[in-house]
């Protein structure tokens, strides 16, 4: 089996990975709190830890891939106080709140489906698991490191980090917290600002409530990944993954909670896919930058220029590396639009390649190069690159400047099925496949190869004609030195 490096947030560097129990792999990733429409940041975890289920699956692994439902629990700031996001809703559109997270479930798992997402193994919900999440409160509780106020139940951090690192994570230092957190109004009950809720007592207006010995009450937000990961997973399993953005506080409260109730480290390689921007800014509704997927698709948000198919979307986020930034703009979407329509030609050209005797393209390199790319921590723009070196001897192949033998050919086929339909997950659009979309493009590469045919012997007239008269129709031609390639212009 081939070696995997992946970059490890907890470490700072990258591991080879060695799963616990192989062939098994386990892997947990943060999933949506279903509280409102999924958008363009959703898009981009989504499709990171995608790659990375179907990668893993590719190498032999028997993965167990959970991704959670945070119904319950998920504060209006994040910090222990004020109201939880799907009550609120629940209450302002006077309906129960399962309905509320049923409904954006839905939502979420449709958008999802567009972009070729992968379903999880499980996919548990917070709610579903509160017996679970009491357990591990008085586990906590039983092992001295958290304290009960007014009906309350705290992980106490400064305790935990006398023998333990809280913070080593995310690199914070507990000493700057206690001096830089700021108490909040509602937080007196804390023995430390830095304290964090493991289980919240609930104030007569709040819908949420579930029966505990300290109160009726609901459980602290962080709580729900540790108790979920360890029931599916074990006490120890391989890959936790989510968005830069839970890394502190959520991850970090994962890991000093989990490391109290099992005795161990629960996670070996810590996995954050960085933030989608927009212009430079961050995502927020404040902003008016926030783009639903839906909006995406549909081209209806006034920073949108037209609609882009969910396997453009799909293209652009992975045409960056996931633990960089990735920027948004018009400009990106549609390079990525006509990056994929050339993708996507070079595959249905290569189907109807006539094999020759002997080859003079190295496929063994091609495909040597591109695992080298996914093994080197999921580096999916290299893999594209290599790829789109891949596309032009496809082209050279197609007039007859390149020569493929029938295993080669074969090889070639099998690499591109592999890596852009199976581990890419880029699923060509029917229209691309079938129809019209099939007979478009035949006739623009046989006309562009009557062309090619034309310049070589010297009709240049005739060559001109078809250039002139394919550019009037809205197509774009570029002349290479291994051929030609062409788009519909946007």
């Amino acid at each position: 089996m081939q070696k995997l490096s992946i970059y490890n947030t907890l470490s700072r560097r990258k591991e080879v990975f060695e799963p616990l129990n192989p062939p098994f792999a386990g892997m947990y990733v943060c999933g949506p709190t279903v509280y409102g429409d999924a958008h363009l940041g959703h898009a981009r975890p989504a499709i990171t830890f995608d790659v990375v289920f179907r990668y893993l699956k590719e190498m032999g692994y028997k993965v167990r891939y959970v991704r959670n439902i945070t119904d319950v629990g998920h504060l209006e700031n994040d910090a222990d106080q004020g109201e939880d996001k799907i009550a609120k809703k629940a209450r302002l559109e006077e309906l129960e709140p399962m309905e509320i997270v049923q409904y954006f479930t839905d939502a979420y798992h449709r958008e999802m489906d567009k972009l070729n997402i992968l379903k999880p193994s499980i996919e548990p919900r917070a709610s579903g698991h509160i017996p679970e999440q009491i357990e591990m409160v008085e586990n906590i509780l039983d092992k001295g490191m958290a304290y009960i106020s007014n009906g309350s139940v705290y992980f106490d951090v400064e305790k935990y980090n006398a023998s333990n690192n809280y913070g080593k994570l995310s690199g914070r230092v507990i000493e700057d917290l206690m001096s830089t957190t700021r108490e909040l109004d509602g937080q007196n009950e804390k023995r430390n600002p830095v304290d964090f809720a493991l289980w919240k007592k609930a104030d007569a207006s709040h819908i949420m409530r579930w029966k505990s010995k300290w109160s009726d009450g609901f459980p602290g937000w962080h709580l729900e990944c540790s108790v979920m990961s360890t029931k599916y997973l074990g006490e120890q399993f391989d890959i936790h993954g989510g968005g830069m953005d839970l890394l502190f506080p959520h991850h970090e409260c994962e890991i000093a909670q989990s490391k109290v109730a099992n005795g161990k480290d629960s996670v070996k390689y810590w996995m954050h896919n960085n933030m989608i921007t927009i212009n430079g800014q961050k995502m927020g509704k404040s902003l008016g930058n926030f783009i639903r997927l839906e909006e995406m698709f549909a081209g209806s948000h006034p920073l949108l220029e037209k609609a882009y198919s969910p396997v453009t979307v799909r293209f652009f986020i992975l045409q960056a590396h996931y633990r960089s930034p990735l920027d948004f703009s018009n400009e990106a979407l549609q390079a990525s639009e006509k990056g994929l329509t050339r993708l996507f030609a070079a595959m249905q050209t290569l189907e109807k390649i006539q094999a020759s005797e002997t080859s003079t393209f190295d496929v063994q390199k091609l495909k040597t190069d591109c695992y080298e790319a996914l093994n080197d921590d999921f580096n999916t723009p290299i893999l594209i690159a290599h790829l789109f070196d891949g596309v032009r001897a496809i082209n050279q192949a197609a007039t007859g400047d390149l020569k493929l033998n029938a295993t080669d050919l074969q090889a070639l086929k099998d690499l591109y099925k592999t890596l852009v339909l199976a581990i890419l997950g880029l699923e060509i659009p029917q229209s691309e496949t079938t129809g019209t979309g099939e007979l478009l493009n035949e006739v623009v590469n046989l006309l562009l190869n009557l062309r090619v045919d034309a310049k070589v012997n010297k009709d240049f007239a005739t060559s001109d004609k078809i250039r002139n008269e394919l550019t009037k129709l809205g197509f774009e031609i570029k002349d290479k030195k291994d051929g030609f390639e062409w788009s519909l212009k946007s």
